[in-house]
């Protein structure tokens, strides 16, 4: 499913995927940027951020919330849900 993600600190982010067997997903995200990626259903996006103790995981979001439904003609995304 095709997920995104914005940044919205600004500060570099790292966005890891790590709970699906045999399935690599890992990237850096710059400020204010939005990461489109495809993942499956049962996937984790994990939020790392850096500290001067090193880096910590500062969120957790199940991809479902993620997904984009549709592309909208003005070119903006639509997620199909809201994380509360």
């Amino acid at each position: 499913m095709l997920c995104c993600y914005v940044n919205g600190t600004s500060k570099m982010l790292m966005a890891r995927i790590a709970n699906v067997p045999d399935w690599r997903f890992e990237r850096v995200i710059f400020p204010e940027e939005r990461l489109l990626f495809e993942a499956p259903p049962q996937a984790k996006l994990e939020i790392h951020r850096n500290t001067e103790m090193g880096t910590i995981l500062s969120d957790s979001i199940p991809c479902r919330y993620l997904r984009v439904s549709k592309i909208s003609d003005t070119n903006r995304l639509v997620l199909s849900s809201k994380i509360a």
